[in-house]
């Protein structure tokens, strides 16, 4: 699919905050977007607007790395280990802050993310926008084969029952790299193989990190009046539509499978504590995976997102 509204970041018609202490959690692949993009905004000022990082030590090259950039970036690092620490000492490297991102995703583990959540609200931050990247857990409900989900239901659930603590949940879908991900098995460019998951006519919603990462720095930098639900999406569309645009891209027909969703749970029944295909199971139940462009956040705003071709086209041309 091709790209959505074109329209200049900078002429976007939003209502800034004047002073505002932005601290990002995690510096991962969505974490280093969400960080790049509110540092490059035009509206950020050493004076108004003070923007850390929370990463938790290390001596890998990549880390030094990241630490030039965000001395560059004028990003102060701020250091904790949310899986390790307790909630109380991450309590209080979060006081203080106005805006907490959190880019802590299922990798960290169970039981992190309402972790974050209660040490958000024991900080006494103003804002928060929890890592629920990702998919509509509300629609998908408790006890889906992705039994991580169940958690991100109970940090709606936290958030919802107070008043302290304004929050913003970023819906954006898988992102879109993961439908490419040889290990998720959808697309399998170098077999020239597309699957879909539980139909042809299943539908999935995907944005790239990079526009999640602007996305919700203009979220971030909005006045909030109240706590809700913003919807993204690069792209929604069929797996049947996803294995025509691969044909297009690759300018070959490809070879068409179904995992429907009785084989893909059959599968999960032999292998249960299997990551990736709970997750190919949950997406081809087809429920709280995928939601319409046309109410989202981006297309509202008008602005400029990446669609599945311009992403593939990118990628195989190595940018």
């Amino acid at each position: 699919m091709t790209k959505h509204i074109v329209r200049k970041l900078q002429h976007q018609p939003s209502i800034f905050m004047a002073d505002n202490s932005t601290l990002v959690i995690g510096a991962g692949e969505l974490g280093i977007a969400v960080i790049r993009a509110l540092a490059a905004s035009e509206l950020r000022s050493s004076e108004s607007t003070k923007l850390k990082v929370l990463l938790r030590p290390s001596q890998n090259p990549n880390h030094r790395t990241l630490l030039s950039e965000f001395l560059s970036l004028d990003v102060a690092v701020v250091y904790g280990d949310v899986a390790n620490d307790s909630m109380d000492v991450i309590s209080n490297l979060l006081r203080g802050h106005t805006t907490v991102i959190s880019c802590i995703g299922f990798a960290a583990g169970p039981g992190i993310q309402i972790k974050l959540a209660r040490a958000v609200l024991a900080a006494g931050v103003s804002r928060y926008i929890p890592w629920q990247f990702g998919v509509d857990y509300d629609v998908i409900g408790r006890g889906s084969p992705q039994n991580l989900f169940d958690e991100q239901l109970d940090v709606r659930a936290l958030l919802r029952g107070q008043t302290q603590t304004l929050w913003k949940i970023v819906s954006t879908g898988m992102f879109t790299s993961f439908l490419f991900e040889p290990a998720f098995g959808v697309v399998d460019l170098e077999a020239a193989v597309c699957r879909a998951l539980g139909s042809w006519e299943t539908a999935v919603t995907v944005t790239t990190p990079q526009d999640i990462g602007v996305l919700t720095a203009l979220i971030a930098k909005e006045t909030w009046v109240s706590s809700d639900i913003v919807y993204t999406a690069g792209d929604t569309l069929t797996y049947g539509t996803l294995a025509a645009v691969v044909e297009k891209v690759l300018g070959k027909e490809v070879r068409k499978e179904i995992w429907t969703v009785e084989n893909l749970m059959e599968d999960l029944e032999s292998d249960p504590r299997n990551g990736m295909k709970k997750y190919r199971a949950v997406f081809a139940m087809g429920r709280g995976v995928s939601w319409p462009v046309e109410g989202t956040y981006n297309y509202r705003k008008g602005i400029l997102v990446e669609g599945v071709e311009s992403w593939l086209v990118g990628h195989l041309n190595g940018q």
